[in-house]
């Protein structure tokens, strides 16, 4: 049986969906101002292998994964670079689509955008409004009052007076309380507005996936995900917008991934140690840093370094070698899948799973007959989105390979000559381009460093 831990009730728990062979999963996707980071890159191939996972049992799974277009980081940036906020939004949402695309993840069924999803905010906020959530202040913004809602803090496990001693912020006075957030804001000059019955505005940050989650999965519904870091306040506003607003439960199960580390320091552009998804792909396969990914829990820091990446594509070249040459037939699920099956179970556990595929390489290796331990370990792979490539297409990289194939060609022929002084002279060329030479009974092989 599948267990997932819960961030609410903050242990693993058998996974029930509400509707018998469906999930409905929602997950925080990106606000689109700048390039995607390694961070961005963590939680979205870790929901792909979720619902590649969940598939994969049988589920019928809806996927939503939002788009946030319209926030205060976006007009600060759109301003600092004089563009309009379409065009600069419209760039980096096809960055994303090209970041994403190349490390194999799945696009979600659902992708609602904030822009495009503003009669379902209004009527949550007038919903809101309604019940006795919300208040307008002085200044003409509309706010939830968190004092209302005697759930909030059931997620973070924070209180509210803690909250409050805790607080470092300028206090506004036109609320009501310090940690009430805003719902919508009253339109300012030159920032973009939509119409609503308190007057032209945009809605707060945390409205957002509130109206989207719900109008594209319901009132309730089976997964919630994202980024540890916006456990608070993010989720937690969620539950006491969307609770509030609907009277009903909002999520059974929330799933957070944790944060990634560079060289076991926070990543942060103010440190100097921040990396775009487009920057870390010029130097490694993008198969390398999925692998990467998966190589942590997800609940677990990620520490991010060359030398895991080094590690991580060291790692895949040993699969990807096993498979090479091995002719395709049917699957037949083995001992290993049992235990890869038991791995995944138990939390969505991929070090584990990835070390039962290592355990099938060396069966591959030391088995006379090994193409149906190939035929399990590309199956395996092909759930976590891994080794599906060519062998040999990976192996060799993506530079031309007619030049080496060239040298080992001639290199060939010298030792056949037993011109042993060219043989050598060519293998250290090779070698300069990083490739890899294995001699055996049925010829050369090659692969790059």
């Amino acid at each position: 049986m599948l267990t997932i831990h819960n961030s609410l009730t903050k242990q693993k728990e058998p996974f029930t969906p509400i509707e018998a062979g469906k999930v409905r999963l929602y997950v925080c996707g990106m606000t689109v101002y700048d390039h995607c980071h390694v961070g961005h890159a963590r939680m979205i191939v870790v929901f792909d292998v979720v619902v590649r996972y969940l598939r994969y049992l049988g589920f019928e799974v809806t996927y939503v994964r939002n788009i946030t277009d319209i926030d205060d980081k976006i007009i600060q940036r759109a301003h600092e670079n004089g563009e309009d906020i379409q065009t600069l939004t419209t760039r980096f949402i096809q960055a994303m689509y090209e970041d994403i695309d190349a490390l194999g993840v799945l696009r979600p069924d659902i992708e609602p955008r904030a822009t495009e999803s503003m009669p379902e905010i209004i009527t949550m906020i007038a919903r809101l409004l309604e019940k006795g959530y919300a208040y307008a202040t002085r200044n003409g913004d509309i706010c939830y009052t968190i004092q209302r809602f005697a759930a909030y803090g059931q997620l973070s496990g924070k209180q509210l007076d803690d909250l409050r001693a805790g607080e470092r912020v300028v206090i506004d006075e036109s609320k009501q309380h310090p940690l009430d957030f805003v719902l919508w804001k009253m339109a300012k000059s030159g920032e973009p507005s939509w119409d609503s019955p308190w007057g032209k505005g945009r809605p707060g940050w945390h409205i957002e996936c509130s109206a989207m989650s719900t109008h594209c999965l319901g009132n309730h519904f089976d997964i919630h995900g994202g980024g540890m870091d916006l456990q608070f306040p993010h989720h937690e506003n969620e539950i006491a917008q969307s609770e509030g607003a609907t009277g009903e439960p909002f999520v059974n199960v929330w799933m957070h991934n944790g944060f990634v580390r560079v060289n076991n320091e926070k990543m942060s552009k103010s440190l100097g140690n921040f990396f775009t998804v487009r920057d870390v792909l010029k130097r490694y396969d993008p198969e390398v840093i999925r692998y990467f990914i998966l190589t942590s829990h997800y609940r677990s820091p990620l520490n991010y370094s060359d030398q895991e990446l080094d590690a991580a594509k060291q790692a895949l070249t040993r699969l990807y070698t096993a498979l090479r040459g091995l002719p395709q037939i049917s699957y037949q699920k083995g001992q290993y899948s049992q235990r890869f099956h038991a791995a995944m179970a138990d939390d969505f556990n991929t070090p584990e799973a990835l070390s039962v595929l290592f355990e099938l390489a060396k069966e591959i290796n030391k088995n006379e007959t090994p193409a149906e331990f190939g035929a399990e370990l590309h199956h395996l792979g092909g759930i976590l989105g891994l080794l599906q490539a060519d062998p040999d297409t990976f192996l060799h990289g993506t530079d031309d390979v007619s030049e080496i194939e060239q040298l080992i060609a001639e290199r060939l022929a010298a030792r056949k000559q037993r011109d042993w002084a060219e043989a050598d002279r060519i293998r250290d060329r090779l070698q300069e381009l990083g490739v890899i030479l294995e001699d055996g009974k049925e010829g050369t092989i090659w692969r790059k460093r």
